[in-house]
């Protein structure tokens, strides 16, 4: 998935319009973007949503509130029935809280009657400063873990920054780690690493350097607030023609190249991106 965007569960309009933005996936919010008054409204139309989505149309994620908040299992039995294609857990302390979503998800499937282990988790691994302590334990947690990504909004009030960029652009130290070790985390635990939000959805052209500097990192995608990010989202992290054909010949090891396993595990990587995609692969 290259583009996930955020849509309040709550606003009908956004919805009605969410599947015509091009985006990967769709991540129906039950969390921030909705008032507390509204939280029950939300959880019914996003059921309502989930249930009459196509097979054809954007991946169907849910993001519940929080284990904190005496939320999130009334959220969960709530949608579950929609069938979404995933859970988005939002402060995620660690991959305890991680195997916690998945007995509850096994549970809860069974009541449905949905085959068990369908539903996927991806974790918002990183939304305080604390939980940069914990990445290295998301490999092996849950088979349902589908990717690893971070908060950068919310990591910053925990740490009490006032910005997240340097005056002369490029991440200050934190968040430069952070990303760092959402890679790294990811990697060990063989998902995809999805890179945080751009809250700045009127500059375009730093949202594209943004996503640039994300995919030459070494993430598969990005998380979007806005629909007019989706486009250059999915621009920035589409596999090209080149690429694609250079990854068939690796593997195939035409013309008598010297391949590495290193070079093989990229051409592997970038030819299963293609597929999700669209493209051959």
């Amino acid at each position: 998935m290259r583009s996930l965007l955020f849509v309040p569960a709550d606003s009908e309009r956004k919805l009605s319009r969410a599947a015509e933005t091009g985006a990967d996936a769709l991540i129906l919010d039950l969390e921030d973007a909705v008032a507390p008054g509204r939280k029950a409204a939300a959880r019914a139309m996003a059921r309502a949503y989930l249930s009459a989505g196509g097979a054809a149309g954007p991946a169907l994620y849910v993001r519940i509130n929080g284990f904190d908040t005496g939320l999130a299992l009334d959220d969960l039995v709530g949608i579950l029935p929609g069938w979404p294609a995933g859970i988005v857990l939002p402060k995620c302390a660690d991959s305890a809280m991680v195997r916690e979503l998945d007995h509850l998800l096994t549970a809860l499937e069974a009541r449905d009657g949905l085959p068990r282990g369908r539903t996927r988790i991806l974790p918002l691994a990183v939304e305080s400063g604390a939980a940069l302590f914990t990445l290295g334990g998301y490999a092996g947690c849950s088979a349902r873990l589908e990717a690893l990504t971070w908060g950068g909004e919310d990591l910053m009030g925990d740490i009490g920054a006032t910005a997240k960029h340097r005056a002369e652009g490029g991440y200050d130290d934190v968040f430069q780690t952070t990303r760092a070790l959402v890679l790294a985390a990811a990697a060990a635990a063989g998902v995809s690493a999805i890179d945080t939000v751009y809250p700045d959805f009127r500059d375009h052209g730093g949202l594209r350097d943004d996503c640039r500097a994300g995919r030459r990192a070494g993430f598969g995608g990005k998380l979007a607030i806005h629909p007019g990010q989706v486009p250059i989202i999915n621009e920035a992290y589409a596999v090209t023609a080149a690429e694609a054909e250079w990854a068939r010949r690796v593997v195939a090891n035409l013309e008598g190249l010297m391949i590495d396993k290193a070079h093989l595990k990229q051409a592997r990587r970038l030819l299963a991106r293609a597929r999700d995609q669209g493209g051959e692969g």
